[in-house]
């Protein structure tokens, strides 16, 4: 190869190592061809040929394989492959994409695109355009025995996206497509399973006919089998089925309907099959997750005042004590449930889930019986611990059991000590244990960290001493430890996590120590200047471990002082110092300047890419006090202007709009502040590419809520008036949103800064029909306030006011008439505003003046010719031109042009 000189030829070359899949070598011919070639038509083609293959291979080997759920990289490979016509391969890589992101329309409509063409490939060529003729076409294709695999492979992802549309789903299940799916299932071929599944799942859709009757169990062994793609869409066609028996079937049966939809036996089933898996050893750790993630969706009340709450009482009786075996799993030691590094977390919120959804004190009573019968082993003690605390933490302080714990450490089983050790650490949240275990367990622990030569015990050892000497919060003068002992646990941690031999497991209890440590200022500043610690948990908040979230989460609240502060008033200080009561102090280092400092290396260091990965987690791993306390970081990241354009661009304002649409009452409207922020400077196309701007304004008008503060209620308006100078659509939204109303509420505010950033907004707004409708409206005094406003000392809200006037009289010619009614002054108001010294203010007073006399109101028109408006207009039209006043010598000249089209003055002369 090394011979040739025809740039054709490389070309050529390259095309044959892309269809082996030598991707490397394609793209390195195509650069010999590329400096060769001299014909702009091929030079063209093979450009392109190089940056969609370029695409593949920075997307295949590096992103993908180093996390498989990267949807971002799975989508841009498949747009890659879709350009070089690799149909069949894009159709696969989106397909993953929505089954991670099933809500993603983009994915969807890609999907639905894809399996389109798919199809006419296949089936135009034979003349078959009906859906039945597809479906029959599929069929043959896959019970063909001599097919190809690739053919069979296509054939089956065409049913999915048949199975998607209501008649090729009804077709499918008509054309006796079951058996034919339960074939492809007993393959075994993850190609062929997974377009099965995906099938049923279509099928079952909003359907409860199609849904009754399956074999629950027999599902459940397929998302048993030890393959995540596989567990995660049987999860999916479960939820599919689930939903469609408790209510997302709109169909009428007739006659069948009573049998049709009484579901309770099948919900029942499910339940019991899934509880069935929790704890059986031929279950997959995928296939265990999935079980788990089910639970925790449907089990629970969606809604409080549901007064139903029967399925978490039966889970309850039949499988808790499952449940806390999964907790109580010890994954060293041998003869254990297969399980993945997020499977007993997932079991803790479950846990959490079940104990919030009773309704009084005997159900309580009855779990926390069942947990005291079933808690065999300290480590289930510590899944309770991260789940319901309340119970967790009744039963350590039960006589004995915090002693049996210190007594554990001492052990010299290494499994023994590690259990105990982390039993330790998740029970010493409140002081008073802390305190006991200072007392008791401090020397113990430190032996243990000296003594052991096992590094996962060594590093839990040490977070146990990270908790206990952060057992005083960020208070100074609460110091557990002596000085510089904390520094000196915060260094050890961060090497541990900068040690990439060890496993992600054992890593990540460094970044719990350094969760507690961090809130020492001396730490924060440590690990801000520790670039490669820095990276290095960033690193870890992109990897499939999701248990080390809440860790991380920690840690950047406790560096950028996100946390929630009480205001401590000065005299309470000198009260509680004169009766010798104890006042929280703050480190010098907690000051503004100092956190304004480490975000700057956060942002420099990353900070935001973890976090955009960190906010798609699965939602039941990302907990609703974790996504708090993302919202938190991210609002405290955007405080200055100047970084919010670095947030956008590295995705930030993507990420925010789940953290304020979910979530705990105080993360939503955390993550809302940190979107009017971005909102408010950014261009809200480039921060919100897409449909997901019109995502944005529902969270930004729940800003404007009196309860919400000053500043929220500012910023907001301030992007809210950014949103509605985009477009109709936009503007159509906010009004949905129902925000015209808190608007002009804020127009009456007092504070001048809130009053002219709502009729800045109300300015951008009144191009829309219902908002011209209102100002029409009789009774009220909308009109009269934009007219009062145009003489406000404020020359921003003069300039905004006269703006919405002239728009409004530019639009409804009523408006012209109703204006001289609102108020007696509004001539001299008038004649204010065209001889502002402001071109801008003149400019939009001059524009009301042409509507009125534009308005076929004659009697008006009238009036402002006898009045010293003419006298004004004509020395501003009579000015030499000027460019930086030429706008308003113009819109003067069209008004006399206009007055004089009107016979209302005699022609004149303007300057040559």
């Amino acid at each position: 190869m090394g011979e040739m000189a025809d740039p054709i030829q490389f070309k050529d070359e390259g095309n044959k190592h892309f269809q082996a899949g030598e991707v490397d070598k394609a793209i390195e011919c195509y650069t010999k061809a590329i400096k060769l070639c001299t014909d702009k038509k091929v030079l063209a083609v093979v450009y392109r040929n190089r940056s969609a293959y370029t695409c593949i291979l920075l997307c295949s080997p590096t992103a993908i394989d180093v996390d498989a759920a990267d949807v971002k990289a799975l989508f841009r490979r498949c747009q890659a492959l879709e350009k070089l016509g690799k149909l069949d391969m894009a159709f696969k890589d989106v397909q993953r994409c929505s089954t991670i992101e099933p809500k993603n329309k983009t994915f969807l409509e890609t999907l639905r695109r894809l399996g389109a063409e798919i199809q006419a490939k296949v089936c135009y060529p034979l003349g078959l355009f009906s859906t039945d003729s597809r479906v029959q076409n599929m069929f043959d294709i896959l019970l063909d025995e001599e097919m190809d695999k690739d053919k069979k492979e296509m054939a089956a992802n065409n049913l999915v996206v048949l199975a998607r549309e209501e008649a090729g789903a009804e077709r499918i299940f008509q054309n006796n497509g079951v058996p034919l799916l339960l074939d492809l299932l007993e393959t075994g071929k993850v190609e062929m399973v997974l377009a099965a599944i995906r099938t049923f799942a279509g099928m079952c859709t909003g359907h409860k006919a199609r849904v009754r009757g399956r074999e629950h169990r027999e599902l459940c062994s397929i998302m048993a089998v030890d393959n995540e793609d596989i567990a995660l869409a049987t999860c999916d066609l479960f939820q599919c089925i689930n939903d469609s028996l408790t209510g997302g079937d709109r169909r009428i049966y007739g006659k069948e309907e009573a049998l049709v939809l009484d579901a309770s036996k099948d919900l029942k089933s499910i339940l019991m099959a899934l509880l069935e898996m929790v704890a059986s050893k031929k279950v997959s750790g995928h296939g265990r997750d999935q079980a788990l993630n089910l639970l925790t969706r449907n089990v629970p009340r969606k809604d409080k005042k549901d007064p139903d709450h029967s399925k978490s009482l039966f889970t309850i009786d039949h499988g808790l004590k499952k449940i806390l075996k999964v907790c109580g799993q010890i994954p060293d030691l041998p003869d254990q449930l297969p399980m993945t590094e997020n499977t007993q977390l997932i079991a803790s919120v479950l846990l959490d889930k079940l104990w919030d959804d009773l309704r009084c004190d005997p159900e309580r009573d009855n779990y926390r019986e069942v947990c005291d019968e079933n808690i065999h082993a300290i480590n289930a003690l510590s899944g309770l611990l991260q789940g319901p605390f309340e119970v967790g933490n009744q039963l350590v302080g039960r006589q004995g059991i915090m002693e049996m714990m210190v007594a554990l450490c001492g052990s010299e089983r290494e499994v023994d000590q590690m259990v105990a050790v982390e039993a330790l650490i998740h029970s010493s949240t409140k002081m008073s244990r802390a305190s006991f275990i200072i007392t008791n367990g401090v020397s113990l622990l430190k032996d243990i960290y000296k003594k052991t030569k096992n590094d996962k015990i060594k590093i839990r050892a040490l977070v146990g001493l990270c908790k206990l000497g952060s057992a005083g919060g960020d208070d100074y003068s609460m110091r557990q430890f002596a000085e510089g002992s904390t520094e000196k646990l915060a260094k050890q941690c961060r090497k541990w996590l900068c040690n990439s031999a060890m496993d992600t497991r054992t890593r990540k209890w460094a970044i719990e120590g350094l969760a507690y440590l961090t809130q020492d200022a001396d730490v924060k500043d440590d690990f801000v200047e520790d670039d490669p610690a820095m990276k290095a948990m960033f690193d870890l908040a992109k990897s499939k471990d999701k248990t080390i979230l809440y860790a991380v989460a920690c840690t950047l609240v406790n560096c950028t002082n996100s946390y929630e502060k009480k205001d401590i008033m000065p005299e309470l200080v000198q009260l509680a110092k004169f009766s010798k009561q104890h006042v929280p102090e703050q480190h010098p280092k907690d000051k503004k300047d100092f956190i304004q400092k480490r975000v700057k290396r956060m942002l420099k260091g990353g900070v935001i890419s973890a976090l955009t990965v960190m906010v798609k987690a699965d939602n039941l791993l990302l907990t609703d006090q974790t996504k708090e306390m993302l919202a938190r970081v991210f609002l405290a990241l955007a405080d200055d202007p100047k970084d919010r354009g670095t947030i956008c661009a590295h995705g930030g304002g993507k990420a925010l709009i789940p953290l304020a649409l979910e979530g705990s009452a105080i993360g939503k409207v955390r993550a809302a502040h940190a979107l009017a922020k971005i909102a408010a400077v950014s261009n809200p196309e480039i921060a919100f590419p897409g449909e997901r701007i019109y995502e944005v304004v529902r969270p930004l008008v729940s800003l404007l809520h009196p309860e919400r503060d000053g500043v929220q209620n500012y910023e907001a308006l301030l992007s809210l008036t950014n949103l509605a100078g985009l477009n109709d659509k936009l503007r159509v939204k906010i009004l949905k949103e129902k925000a015209l109303p808190e608007i002009e509420q804020y127009m009456f505010e007092d504070h001048d800064h809130i009053r002219q950033a709502a009729t800045e907004c109300m300015c951008n707004l009144v191009t829309c029909k219902e908002v011209q409708d209102r100002y029409l409206e009789d009774g009220n005094d909308r009109l009269k306030l934009l007219v009062l406003m145009c003489v406000e000392d404020n020359e921003k809200l003069q300039r905004a006011a006269a703006g919405g006037l002239a728009m409004l009289t530019a639009a409804q010619k009523k408006l012209c008439t109703k204006m001289t009614l609102v108020t007696l002054q509004w001539m001299e108001i008038l004649q204010r505003l065209i001889l502002h010294d402001q071109p801008q203010i003149q400019h939009r007073g001059l524009v009301i003046v042409y509507n009125m006399l534009n308005s076929d109101d004659n009697e008006l028109a009238k009036k402002l010719m006898e009045s010293e408006i003419l006298e004004i207009l004509t020395v501003i039209g009579k000015a030499m031109d000027n460019p930086k006043r030429q706008i308003v010598i113009d819109v003067a000249r069209t008004c006399l042009v206009k007055a004089m089209d009107l016979g209302l003055i005699k022609p004149f002369t303007t300057p040559s």
